[in-house]
């Protein structure tokens, strides 16, 4: 949950790139996140340097890059870490709990092709589809 709100905060920031700071309460409306729990996921974002964060009450964020510059796996790896998905799972890839371990190449698999496929999605792309998708549900007489 926590990198599908972070997520949703990075594309409605991608989708208003260039218009200035947003207010973390415009956000939080907009996508339907609670805002105390989105201003955690902003400092992580913030610290990642992929958004830039003004204080004060003309304050707000926006993206520290362009939308194309941005991939779901940077987000990701600011809002979870660098953590692999299997938890038994060092550093290295190898096993923490045992050399012979049955699931250590399933779970290698599974995290470099999560990691292969959130590269492979910018935020511009995310902003594009979200527009065609709303002009497809667009109900025209």
């Amino acid at each position: 949950m926590r990198t599908d709100y972070g997520a949703r905060a990075m594309i409605d920031l991608a989708q208003h790139y260039g218009e200035g700071l947003t207010q973390s309460a415009t956000i939080a409306a907009r996508q339907q996140i609670p805002e105390s729990y989105l201003e955690r996921l902003l400092t992580s974002l913030r610290r990642a340097g992929l958004i830039r964060s003004v204080r004060g009450p003309s304050g707000g964020h926006e993206l520290a890059r362009p939308p194309s510059a941005i991939d779901l796996d940077q987000i990701w790896e600011a809002i979870e870490g660098t953590q692999s998905l299997g938890t038994c799972l060092g550093d290295d890839g190898s096993c923490t709990v045992s050399t012979a371990c049955a699931l250590q190449d399933v779970w290698q698999d599974l995290a470099e092709g999560t990691h292969r496929t959130l590269r492979s999605v910018s935020l511009e792309q995310l902003v594009d589809r979200q527009a065609q998708r709303e002009s497809r549900s667009m109900y025209h007489i």
